[in-house]
């Protein structure tokens, strides 16, 4: 059994929680504030998983999700997470971020500057492009879940790692597509085509290859 961190425990942490701990998998979910201020929310809506610190879910973690607001990320300790795989499931939105200049490059991904800064990490931009609602009611491990399965996206720049969240994601309950670089996450992002799409793995290649059309490969490792 692998141990899966979760550092946000708003709708998306926890609902990326549920999902974990369905597919089996040990979950420490942590937010900003004192784990007991999380405890009975966690103990209601993903029983299973455990309300610990940051700093807890950072150190007895396999695999580290980033379920914050992204202007937060900064604030985790990036020695604590050296080594580790961290899933990117982080996106912009001003209303909670603010207006920062740096994250309005459209040019990048915004996983690339998360990238930078754990630069001894390796970074994994995934579950960041379906809404909360649509991973919890369309995993596979749920019982409203459609028949045809759903397809989340992964971008990264290292095969081993891709392979393992890939491995992930399958066991959440979706297919998947994988991107060939960190850098084409940028077509996962707010925005674009693919950016809440809730839909199979045929049609979710489509939107992500006619975002820029004849400047993108999807990944041979997938």
């Amino acid at each position: 059994m692998q141990t899966i961190g979760i550092l946000g425990a708003g709708k998306l942490g926890i609902t990326l929680a549920q999902i974990a701990t369905k597919a089996g998998y040990q979950v420490l979910i942590a937010s900003s504030k004192d784990p007991q201020a999380i405890t009975l929310t966690i103990e209601v809506l993903a029983p299973t998983a455990q309300a610990v610190t940051s700093a807890t879910a950072i150190a007895k973690s396999d695999v580290l999700i980033l379920a914050m607001p992204l202007s937060h990320y900064k604030q985790v300790n990036r020695q604590a997470v050296k080594g580790k795989i961290i899933i990117d499931a982080m996106n912009y939105w001003w209303e909670v971020d603010g207006n920062r200049p740096e994250l309005l490059d459209k040019t990048i991904s915004t996983s690339e500057l998360v990238q930078a800064y754990f630069k001894e990490s390796i970074v994994i931009k995934a579950l960041n492009h379906m809404g909360y609602h649509d991973l919890a009611d369309e995993s596979l491990l749920s019982d409203t879940a459609n028949p045809l399965k759903k397809a989340i996206a992964i971008a990264g720049n290292q095969r081993k790692s891709i392979n393992v969240v890939k491995k992930i994601i399958q066991a959440f309950g979706f297919d998947t597509v994988v991107l060939a670089t960190l850098h084409d996450g940028i077509r996962l992002q707010p925005g674009t085509p693919a950016f809440g799409a809730n839909v199979a793995e045929a049609e979710l290649r489509a939107m992500i290859a006619t975002t820029i059309p004849g400047e993108f490969q999807l990944g041979q490792h997938n």
